[in-house]
């Protein structure tokens, strides 16, 4: 939907779990010299600043990024966890009031053979990712589930595709479904790499059970909650679900996701579950 900015929410718990998948993701991939195609299907406008009115209103930032870089000096995090956070001041150099989004993380990663493809309808938010990025990536003002169609497979048959539409259109829950499958037929080799939030509503509550289904025998679902449920549109929480995810996610997040429950959670609801299947 166009109201959907996500300046709002910029650098919070649900980035931080996304973005740490994602470039775990992406550094699992790059293992091989072989070019990797990065396709976003919901880009957003790739950089936030926490001075901006967006990000300022509901400083959602302080219960995630900004909590982690806290607790740095007070203890040594896991190498996953560290990774994410090297990654994302890397991003931040001359601009360390923000927090970039999964596009500005893809291309801080890519390599020269690499390719992404980003897509955002919001106008304004696609102009911020054409300014911002348009020599290094393809950036397209299109329905991000229509255009992935187009583009697998990719030529070097190796892609991280990164869906994470806003899920305030109750549809967005049944399209990444159909994308999902849609997605696997076309290439069922990709890393397909899901977020959506946790809310207490039906959509969001069944919404594992339908991915599962798609990729039974391989895939990782990861939820972080951080406080308890508060009304119909309250998100208490996101997960992210990866088909064909890289072989050591699983330890990976073995070892972060504890770190992420007590640094972002509440303390009293927080709590995260982790579960895999490998063929």
């Amino acid at each position: 939907m166009l109201s959907y900015r996500h300046g709002f929410h910029a650098g919070n718990h649900a980035d931080v779990l996304k973005h740490l998948v994602q470039v775990l993701c992406l550094d699992y991939l790059q293992q091989k010299p072989t070019a990797v195609s990065y396709i976003d299907t919901h880009a957003g406008a790739g950089f936030y600043h926490f001075a901006s009115a967006f990000s300022a209103q509901n400083r959602e930032f302080d219960s995630g990024i900004a909590k982690l870089r806290s607790a740095t000096s007070g203890q040594d995090f896991p190498a996953p966890l560290q990774r994410y956070l090297e990654v994302i001041d890397a991003c931040c150099k001359g601009e360390a009031e923000g927090y970039p989004g999964s596009p500005a993380i893809a291309l801080q990663l890519l390599r020269e053979q690499d390719k992404a493809h980003l897509f955002e309808l919001h106008p304004n938010d696609h102009e911020n990712l054409r300014k911002r990025f348009h020599h290094s990536a393809r950036i397209n003002d299109a329905d991000g589930f229509a255009g992935l169609k187009a583009l697998l497979p990719p030529p070097s048959k190796r892609a991280l595709v990164l869906i994470d539409p806003p899920y305030e259109d109750k549809n967005d829950y049944r399209n990444v479904i159909t994308a999902l499958k849609d997605s696997q037929r076309r290439f069922p080799n990709g890393v397909y790499a899901l977020w959506y939030p946790l809310i207490p509503r039906d959509e969001s509550t069944d919404l594992g059970r339908r991915l599962k289904a798609l990729s039974p025998k391989n895939y990782l679902h990861v939820k972080l909650t951080v406080q308890a449920p508060a009304g119909e549109h309250g998100m208490f929480g996101s997960a992210m679900f990866v088909i064909n995810p890289p072989w050591q996610l699983a330890n990976q997040l073995t070892e972060v996701m504890p770190i992420l429950e007590q640094l972002l959670g509440d303390g009293e609801h927080s709590q995260f579950e982790l579960n895999s299947a490998t063929p």
